[in-house]
């Protein structure tokens, strides 16, 4: 899987070799202890496919340049900024296999440490008067927010439509990838017209990518997350409303008791599995999973052909057939 991530990014390969150098650079501070954790944030980077997209998108639009560096480290900032107080907000010890800043060094430090990358990306497009991409990242975060609140408001009801679904991943996953495309797109000079038909193919991206994520909690692949977390969590993703909406009402009453009541019983979440793939979920969720993804090569089929192109139709086949 690594060697097709090394193939993908192929037409961009110097690009992404600059911008690691550039995105240290920009995340430096003259306090040591600063200094020190952003460096531990910038070593455990995981696959860089927000760069990718950036970089492959400014390759499709037009041509590659110094704004695109800074659109693509100011969404890096910004999103690790997230990452860090999400790990705060939710007491996690781990992200990609590394300890969390929060571990490492505690509550106050890893907030204080989300900040000053929240304001290291607003002041490299403030001080670069980048305010279409920096109006862009931030409705991105804006939404991201939005996103998670709406999901735990309605974690605590069970009451989760699948249109209600949808809103949430839009929100949650697909905005960060939209606002990436778009971000690409917008540091070309591209049309409006042409920023938005970017957009518009990053958030269906965005929604296939999430969709593959939780069909890894019915253990269909080996995943770095355990089985049935989600559920544990009392998560309503796409495969298991779709089985509600589709049982009786007995079942779907029981189901949802046991949701409410049993889903830390490792018993109950294997008997929620096997309700959900009983049901036809996974099946159905792989269908509009495959909606999303064919809809997006479609956007992109706008777009003259080029290496860049090809490497991003590549992607985006990648986000629904990863293993992980």
């Amino acid at each position: 899987m690594n060697q097709d991530l090394k193939q993908i990014q192929a037409p961009i390969a110097t690009e992404m070799a600059d911008f690691e150098k550039k995105f240290r650079t920009f995340m430096q501070s003259k306090v040591k202890l600063l200094d020190h954790i952003t460096q531990y944030i910038v070593r455990r980077k995981g696959k860089q496919m927000r760069p990718m997209f950036v970089f492959l998108t400014a390759g499709v639009s037009g041509s590659i340049s110094e704004s695109t560096y800074r659109g693509a480290a100011l969404i890096e900032l910004l999103h690790t900024a997230t990452l860090v107080h999400d790990d705060v907000v939710d007491d996690a010890n781990y992200r990609r296999g590394f300890f969390s800043i929060n571990a490492l060094w505690k509550n106050k430090i890893a907030v204080l440490v989300g900040d000053y990358l929240l304001s290291r990306g607003l002041l490299l497009s403030v001080d670069n008067g980048d305010f279409d991409l920096l109006k862009i990242v931030s409705n991105a975060v804006k939404e991201m927010s939005e996103g998670e609140l709406l999901q735990i408001s309605k974690a605590r009801k069970l009451d989760i439509t699948e249109d209600v679904y949808y809103t949430i991943i839009r929100q949650k996953t697909a905005s960060l990838i939209a606002s990436c495309c778009a971000v690409g797109a917008a540091t070309t000079g591209s049309s409006e017209e042409t920023i938005e038909k970017m957009r518009l193919f990053g958030e269906k991206v965005g929604m296939a990518f999430q969709i593959k994520d939780d069909l890894f909690d019915y253990g269909e692949d080996v995943v770095g997350k355990p089985v049935g977390i989600d559920i544990k969590e009392k998560k309503m993703t796409l495969p298991l409303i779709y089985a509600l909406q589709n049982a009786s009402w007995v079942d779907r009453k029981k189901i949802i008791y046991k949701i409410r009541n049993k889903s830390e019983n490792k018993g109950t979440i294997n008997e929620i599995i096997d309700f959900v793939k009983k049901s036809g979920g996974l099946e159905y969720a792989q269908k509009i999973m495959n909606n999303y993804y064919q809809e997006a090569l479609a956007l992109l089929e706008n777009f003259p052909e080029s290496p860049f192109k090809n490497s991003l139709a590549t992607l985006v086949t990648y986000t629904i057939e990863r293993k992980k």
